[in-house]
C-alpha cells in the first residue's frame, strides 16, 4: 500500500528490539510512500545518525526520537520523545545510566535462566544481538531459536513475564522525569500507547492530569491495535487536557508479526497534518 502523505511517529530499529537496521526502516518507509518516520528506540539513541543519514539519501525525514520506560505506581509506561537533541550531555549522560542499569539487570537474569539449565549468558545474548539494547524481546526470540520454547508469548509465560521468577526489574524514572529530560533538550513528550496500560479511565486522567503539570505536549491516539471507539477516547481526552495529538504503528518488524510499518494491522493512517502540528508546537516553545 502506498501512503503518500503519510507518516509513522512510533518505530523501532534492531538497536532496540526491532529486527531492522536503521537503513533498512528508511527503505521500507520509501517503499511504503511515507513523508516520514520517527525512529524512537527503547532508551537508546544510536540508530538515529544512520537513519538520518540514509533518510537524506532516499528523500525521507527521520525525526530523531527516543522511547523511554518508566514506571509509575508499579506500572510500566512509556513516553516517546520526538525531535530530540540527542547529542546534549544531559542527554547522553541519562543514556548512560539507562544502559548500565539494563547490564546489571540482564546479567542477573541470565545468570537465573542458566540456573535453571538454559545455556545463557550475557555474552551469548550480546553474541547473538551486536550492538542492540537488550530487552525481553531478544530474550524470548534467543529462547525461541535455541528451542526451550515454540513461541516468543510461550518465552513471556515461563521465563520472561513480571511473575515469573527468573525477572529481574530495572531502575526506571518516573514519567514526569521523562517529559522533563524530553522538553530539556527541546523535544516534544508524547505519551506512548495510553489504552495498553489498561487503567481505567479514572486512573488515566489522573496519569495524564500530573503529566500535563510536567508539561506533556501529545499524546498517541493513532494507534495500531485502537479501535474506533479507543481513537475516538484518547481524542477526546487530548482535546480536554490540550494535548496534540501523535500517532504511529510501534513498529518492530519479525518481533511483532503481522504489523507493517505504516499501515500497523492494515487500517492505520498517521497523516502528515499531525507531524506539521507537532512540528509547529516545537517552534512555539523553542523558537527552533
Amino acid at each position: 500500500m502506498i501512503l503518500n502523505k503519510a507518516v509513522d511517529l512510533h518505530v523501532h530499529s534492531d538497536k532496540s528490539d526491532g529486527s531492522f537496521t536503521p537503513s533498512q526502516l528508511v527503505d521500507m518507509a520509501a517503499a511504503k510512500g511515507l513523508s516520514a518516520f520517527a525512529l524512537t528506540d527503547h532508551d537508546t539513541t544510536a540508530g538515529l545518525k544512520e537513519a538520518i543519514a540514509a533518510g537524506d539519501k532516499k528523500g525521507i525525514e527521520v525525526i530523531p526520537g527516543i522511547e523511554f520506560s518508566t514506571e509509575y505506581h508499579g506500572r510500566d509506561i512509556h513516553i516517546v520523545g520526538l525531535f530530540i537533541d540527542e547529542d546534549a550531555p544531559v542527554f547522553q549522560a541519562q543514556i548512560h545510566r539507562f544502559v548500565d542499569a539494563r547490564v546489571e539487570r540482564n546479567r542477573t537474569m541470565c545468570a537465573r535462566l542458566s540456573e535453571a539449565g538454559i545455556d545463557i549468558s550475557y555474552e551469548k545474548l550480546t553474541e547473538a544481538f551486536p550492538d542492540s539494547v537488550i530487552t525481553r524481546g531478544h530474550y524470548s526470540r534467543y529462547l525461541l531459536e535455541h528451542g526451550y520454547v515454540k513461541s516468543m508469548p510461550e518465552a513471556f509465560d515461563r521465563y520472561l513475564g513480571d511473575h515469573t521468577r527468573y525477572f529481574v526489574p530495572r531502575e526506571k524514572i518516573s514519567p514526569a522525569q521523562a517529559v522533563k529530560l524530553i522538553l530539556d533538550v527541546k523535544g516534544i513528550p508524547v505519551l506512548a500507547h495510553p489504552t495498553l496500560y489498561h487503567m481505567g479511565k479514572d486512573g488515566l486522567e489522573q496519569l495524564v492530569t500530573e503529566l500535563k503539570e510536567s508539561g506533556l505536549i501529545g499524546i498517541e491516539a493513532i494507534y495500531s491495535t485502537h479501535t474506533a471507539a479507543q481513537e475516538r477516547q484518547i481524542r477526546e481526552l487530548a482535546k480536554r487536557f490540550d494535548f496534540l495529538i501523535s500517532g504511529g504503528s510501534d513498529f518492530h518488524g519479525k518481533n511483532k508479526p503481522n504489523l507493517e510499518l505504516g499501515t500497523g494491522y492494515g487500517k492505520l493512517y498517521v497523516p502528515l497534518d499531525v507531524l506539521t502540528a507537532l512540528k509547529e508546537k516545537r517552534k512555539e516553545l523553542f523558537h527552533v
